[in-house]
């Protein structure tokens, strides 16, 4: 075999017209996936479970293979896409009627924030680091944990809060980049400080060393008590 035989990368043995099936196999593999999404009742992709993902995933595979491949009949794609809206909508009713099929299926919703302070199992359990956590809290407008009275990240993955009123915001750790922010050992002053890895809060004199009862942690960041800009 010739190396950098373009002719044999660009169309092997294809004839140039194969060029034009393919823009039809394209625009049939679209249709099929729009019908799809439709007849779902998908709005947006934010709206995808994890079930609905791995739906998404099959049908882009069949639509990858109808769009490229010359040996692939169109018949047999389009009957792949009828079973799965099939069993999509058979999953569906058996979520409806059985919780449990949906609970095994998608999960649940879980508690992430309590109380302005943030469950490290549970982010560890979701895989989700401290730092994307902290990323989606920042794009909701959150300065500190404290401004949160419960934090519930939902089975589509969108993360639901429920914050405290003005009056009742209290001390928390910090969601802002690390440059916007010290950790201390030893803290300079006396104050609320937030363990940086749990968010703990405690009061803490000048020159104060201390370990967090709940991680162990020995580094502290000055708790904010700021409210939210409306």
């Amino acid at each position: 075999m010739k190396t950098l035989d373009w002719e044999r990368m660009l169309l092997n043995e294809l004839p140039t017209t194969f060029m034009l099936e393919v823009a039809v196999r394209v625009l049939f593999a679209y249709l099929l996936v729009f019908a799809f999404l439709k007849l779902s009742g998908r709005r947006g992709v934010r709206q995808l479970s994890l079930f609905e993902l791995v739906v998404i995933l099959t049908l882009g595979s069949a639509a990858g293979d109808v769009a490229f491949y010359e040996d692939v009949p169109l018949l047999p794609i389009a009957g792949v896409f009828f079973f799965l809206l099939l069993l999509y909508r058979a999953t569906l009713w058996a979520m409806d009627r059985f919780p449990r099929v949906g609970l095994w299926i998608e999960g649940g919703p879980v508690t992430i924030i309590r109380d302005g302070q943030y469950d490290m199992p549970a982010l560890r359990q979701q895989n989700i680091s401290c730092d994307e956590f902290f990323m989606e809290l920042r794009q909701l407008g959150v300065e500190h944990l404290g401004q949160v009275r419960l934090g519930i990240l939902e089975v589509d993955g969108d993360l639901s809060l429920y914050y405290y009123s003005d009056e009742m915001v209290r001390p928390g750790l910090s969601v802002l980049p690390e440059e916007f922010k010290s950790c201390y050992r030893k803290v300079p002053d006396s104050g609320m400080y937030a363990c940086s890895t749990c968010g703990a809060i405690q009061l803490m004199l000048q020159e104060q060393q201390g370990v967090c009862e709940r991680c162990d942690n020995e580094h502290w960041t000055p708790a904010l008590e700021s409210t939210r800009c409306h």
